[in-house]
Formats: structure tokens, C-alpha cells, sequence
């Protein structure tokens, strides 16, 4: 008896174990390709909050068939395709909506995003290594103004500048981070 509930007890440690590996593997994948998923669908509806709520059951979806999904797959690839399948449903649901596009439009940009993801993931990374080279204070500034509930006004004062200078100077930082975007997919191109 006192082997058996050893044994019980180290099946209960291995699947346990064997649940956290899956649950952790699961993790790395939803949140190093989540930024994508996410600009897919936000491409693909008309607002943020369509979205997140969109990609809400893309994540619970991603996670319940987890265990149908090959190791070594393209894990953006399935999520995208997942995505589009939810973004659908959620077309069909809204479809007496006038503002909602036509479900073959949808289908169309989708098969384009896909289609473009590589050179969009690429533009990300660039964009985020050129973030990285600007000050930290410049950094604060434009996340905070990016923000989806931020407010211009109190960042601009935040700054020290008035409105229409701190408009001036995200211009002028969109610039400077545009042009460097470009300057490291060159280099990329050319390695």
C-alpha cells in the first residue's frame, strides 16, 4: 500500500510537472507571438476594443486546443489562422452593423496581413531597437501619448511643452524613428 501511494504520488508529481512544462510552453508562445495576433485582428475590425475583445477568445481558444498543436509548428501561423476564424464569427454576429466591413474584404486583408506578417514582424523589431536608442524620458513620453487611454493634454504639460510643441515634437520623434526603422532594414537587407 505504501508503494502504491509513492508511486500515486510521484504520477501526481510528473503530471503536474508535464501540466506546468505545457502550461509555461504555452505561455512563451502566446506572449512572444501576441503582439502579432494582435495587430492581425486589429486589422482585420474597426476598433481597439473589438480587438481585445476579439483576441480575448482567440487566447482561450489558443489555450483549449493547445494540446492539438505540433511542437515545432508555426505557432503565429495557427494563432492567425485562429484569429481569422474568430474574427469571422464576430463579422457574422455584427453583420446588420453597417460599419462592419464585408466578410470577402476581410477575408482579403486577412490573406494580405498574413502575407506581409514577415516584413511586419521585421518592422516591429526595428522599431523596437530604435526605440531602445532614444533617452528613457522620450521613451516615457511616447508610450505615455501612444497610450490608448492617454490624454495629450496632460502629457503635454507633463513635458513642459504646450500643445502644439509637444505635437511638434512627436512629429519630429516619429521622424527620427522612421528614419532609423529604415536605416536598420537596410542594413538587415544587406547582410
Amino acid at each position: 500500500m505504501a508503494e502504491e501511494s509513492l508511486h500515486t504520488r510521484w504520477a501526481t508529481r510528473d503530471m503536474s510537472e508535464d501540466h506546468q512544462n505545457h502550461h509555461q510552453q504555452f505561455l512563451r508562445a502566446f506572449t512572444t507571438h501576441e503582439p502579432a495576433v494582435r495587430a492581425f485582428v486589429r486589422r482585420l475590425v474597426p476598433s481597439r476594443a473589438d480587438a481585445d475583445d476579439i483576441l480575448q477568445e482567440v487566447s482561450i481558444v489558443l489555450w483549449e486546443k493547445f494540446d492539438d498543436f505540433r511542437e515545432g509548428g508555426d505557432f503565429k501561423a495557427w494563432a492567425c489562422g485562429i484569429a481569422r476564424f474568430k474574427v469571422l464569427a464576430w463579422l457574422r454576429d455584427k453583420g446588420r452593423d453597417r460599419l462592419v466591413l464585408n466578410t470577402e474584404i476581410v477575408e482579403l486583408i486577412a490573406e494580405e496581413s498574413l502575407r506581409d506578417e514577415p516584413q511586419l514582424q521585421k518592422q516591429r523589431e526595428a522599431l523596437e531597437t530604435c526605440f531602445e536608442k532614444i533617452s528613457q524620458p522620450e521613451r516615457d513620453l511616447l508610450s505615455r501619448a501612444y497610450q490608448a487611454d492617454g490624454n495629450i493634454r496632460e502629457t503635454a504639460a507633463a513635458s513642459g511643452r504646450t500643445i502644439a510643441g509637444f505635437y511638434q515634437w512627436l512629429y519630429r520623434m516619429r521622424q527620427t524613428l522612421l528614419k532609423c526603422i529604415h536605416k536598420t532594414l537596410a542594413q538587415e537587407a544587406s547582410t
